[in-house]
């Protein structure tokens, strides 16, 4: 994974839950996501060898995008997971060494967490109005944004994508960014040239594009 977009992830992974989130779960819940006692007892040790530490990876990478629902004895071990690795920037680090699943979700919260902090950025959401205003919606994100623009909108993207993962639908969400960043793209070369904040958008994206790409190949 490129450095730049990590160097935006200087403290906790944001909480994108709002009031009507979507979930598809049904009645399997947060807590049929647990980690294995055993195995985070043994990475926290540093004795957990690396076929059980890919399949701990795998049981974080399904566990992270639900963070915000999780039970005490859950959010507890996963917590002990995280403090092991160094903090949140390092526990996507770590799940990105581990390609499959763990790398895909690992990219994909990093495009979440970097959309979030665009949609702060008055310049950025001022390109992404007039971009609105001139050209419709990629068919992927039609079903996804309202007709407005506001400081919402890069995260109501972020917001769909996590919950794509939480509904175990990771090629799903990877379509999602994918078409997300290409559009973001867009945006930034219909926008003036001196416009610093949307020009260091277009290059984040254009590195986030090509992770995840690469993370979502078969």
């Amino acid at each position: 994974m490129h450095d730049k977009p990590l160097s935006r992830l200087t403290g906790r992974l944001r909480d994108r839950r709002r009031s009507g989130a979507r979930t598809a779960h049904g009645d399997t819940g947060p807590d049929a996501f647990g980690l294995d006692e055993d195995k985070v007892e043994g990475f926290t040790a540093g004795t957990l060898g690396p076929e059980d530490e890919a399949r701990l990876a795998e049981e974080v990478a399904a566990l992270l995008p639900l963070r915000w629902s999780l039970s005490p004895r859950a959010e507890e071990r996963l917590s002990q997971v995280n403090d092991r690795v160094g903090g949140d920037r390092r526990l996507l680090e770590w799940l990105d060494g581990h390609p499959g699943l763990p790398r895909l979700t690992a990219r994909l919260l990093v495009l979440a967490e970097n959309l979030d902090h665009f949609g702060e950025n008055t310049a950025v959401v001022d390109a992404v109005r007039a971009r609105r205003g001139r050209s419709p919606l990629p068919e992927e994100l039609r079903g996804v944004l309202p007709p407005g623009t506001d400081e919402e909108t890069l995260p109501d993207i972020a917001q769909r994508v996590e919950e794509l993962l939480g509904e175990r639908r990771p090629q799903d969400a990877a379509r999602l960014a994918l078409a997300t960043t290409d559009w973001l793209r867009g945006v930034a070369r219909d926008a003036a040239p001196d416009s610093p904040e949307v020009t260091g958008m277009s290059e984040l994206m254009a590195h986030l594009h090509t992770d995840i790409a690469q993370a979502s190949a078969p």
